[in-house]
């Protein structure tokens, strides 16, 4: 499944697969609505698989939203390569 974002005023869903192929799409969305909003949540709940770039971009994105003063909320059980990833962070 390509990589689907919903979202409902300060709230975004986003489904599918977020890898080196739909990473822009991904932070064109967001970074437009960083522009406009003081607050976003993101649900990873329909992510089915992540690699690299996209753990990368969340990571970018973080470090954005405190640089800028906003709030981001990152929910969802979302898939397991991204919780594997900081997991096998905090392990080393």
């Amino acid at each position: 499944m390509n990589l689907k974002i919903t979202h409902y005023n300060n709230f975004f869903d986003v489904k599918g697969i977020l890898d080196k192929h739909s990473v822009q799409k991904f932070q064109n969305e967001i970074n437009e609505a960083f522009e406009k909003l003081q607050s976003i949540t993101i649900s990873l709940e329909g992510l089915e698989s992540i690699d690299k770039y996209g753990v990368m971009a969340l990571a970018k994105l973080h470090n954005e939203s405190l640089s800028k003063h906003k709030q981001l909320s990152i929910i969802g059980s979302g898939c397991k390569d991204l919780y594997n990833h900081f997991k096998t962070n905090d392990a080393a």
